[in-house]
């Protein structure tokens, strides 16, 4: 929780250089669309300084370009400095994408020419969405429903030729990353030797323990064995030592892993917890391995959006209860914005978690801050039986 920017004082300045020092401790945050209560990676920053607004987030990736957008397992925001170590990303991306079989199929054997096409227009006119390239006559949508051009754009971002340089709408804005980022865009790609060191050496000053497993998954940019040999390598070295984690309730075996070398000192002068009670994202870092959450902390959640209503256990978009260092739950709410409410429809709290004055309070004030940063005017509470 320390290396993930959980400990530190959420009420301290909420400046554009804090944002940014933020996202570099975490590694990146992860974009998401969905703006059922507010969208996540906002959800995310909000958590951890209660004064942040969506601003510093646009500027440090629009304007400072301190930040850029790309992939890790999903979208996300990533500071500037590390942009050499996508270059083995787009090098792989190139191959994996037109060996696909909707590439294959769905562009009709004519992707050279759509991809040369997109990549011509945005050369001449500059940065482009894709609502700015009409279907073809007689065309079919391609991948997930994406028209050609889409494809095309989304291929060239992942290959690195294009950046994107804003949102509109959400929408991506694509531009030459040689005009974006143009000394970035000439400089070598690192070695395979140094981009290893640099996926494990910095996952792991994030993670502080972590498997061989985890620290391949935390940027998704190395196999898995690739980060098992350089622990080996590491070990040896002195830089990293073994360690067995036990489970969050002892009940399982403990798992061996891989922590830094001086983890008790930095317990030690870790800060405790702030006192207070917080909403998190449902992609926030410390959730985001579902496995890893429930072991560290046993809390097993699960984002249910994508699930059909039936089967959903709790709610379309779930948010968990941090109460100081311990996760106590989680509250099923939605923004009704023609209302102005938040609506809190139902709170689910962990086994063993008894629902006291105190705690509750806790809750409604982490709801009424939520509420003021998504310009709510009030928070509703579901009837006493539905808690």
């Amino acid at each position: 929780m320390g290396a993930q920017g959980l400990l530190a004082d959420p009420a301290r300045a909420a400046t554009k250089a804090a944002v940014f020092e933020l996202v570099r401790r975490m590694g990146f945050v992860q974009l998401d669309s969905i703006n059922y209560v507010e969208r996540a990676h906002h959800l995310t920053l909000s958590s951890r300084l209660h004064n942040y607004r969506h601003e510093h987030l646009a500027r440090l990736l629009e304007r400072d370009r301190s930040l850029f957008e790309h992939w890790t397992h999903d979208a996300s925001a990533v500071p500037l400095e590390w942009f050499a170590h996508w270059k083995p990303r787009f090098e792989r991306a190139g191959a994996r994408i037109r060996a696909s079989g909707w590439w294959q199929e769905r562009m009709g054997g004519e992707g050279d020419r759509h991809i040369e096409h997109v990549r011509e227009r945005i050369a001449r006119e500059g940065p482009l969405r894709s609502q700015d390239f009409e279907h073809e006559r007689g065309q079919v949508s391609a991948w997930w429903g994406w028209k050609p051009q889409k494809a095309a754009l989304e291929y060239l971002w992942h290959t690195g030729e294009l950046s994107v340089v804003r949102r509109e709408s959400f929408q991506k804005v694509y531009d030459l990353t040689e005009r974006v980022f143009p000394e970035l865009h000439r400089a070598h790609a690192p070695g395979e030797e140094e981009h290893t060191e640099w996926a494990c050496s910095t996952a792991l000053e994030r993670l502080v323990i972590a498997t061989p497993k985890e620290l391949a998954e935390f940027w998704d940019a190395i196999d898995a064995s690739d980060a098992r040999v350089w622990c080996e390598r590491a070990v040896g070295e002195g830089r990293i030592v073994p360690v067995l984690v036990e489970s969050f309730d002892g009940t399982a075996k403990p798992r061996p892993s891989y922590a830094l070398p001086d983890w008790e000192r930095r317990l030690k002068r870790l800060p405790e917890p702030p006192p207070l009670t917080r909403l998190l994202s449902p992609f926030d870092p410390v959730l985001r391995d579902r496995a890893r959450a429930l072991r560290l902390f046993g809390f097993d959640y699960r984002f249910e959006a994508f699930v059909p209503g039936p089967q959903r256990r709790f709610g379309y978009y779930v948010l968990p209860v941090l109460e100081g260092e311990r996760l106590v739950g989680c509250v099923d709410p939605k923004f009704e914005r023609a209302e102005g409410l938040l609506k809190i429809r139902r709170v689910y709290w962990e086994p063993g978690v008894r629902a006291t004055r105190e705690r509750v309070k806790g809750l409604k004030e982490a709801a009424e801050r939520l509420a003021n940063f998504i310009g709510a005017e009030g928070v509703e509470w579901p009837a006493p039986d539905a808690r």
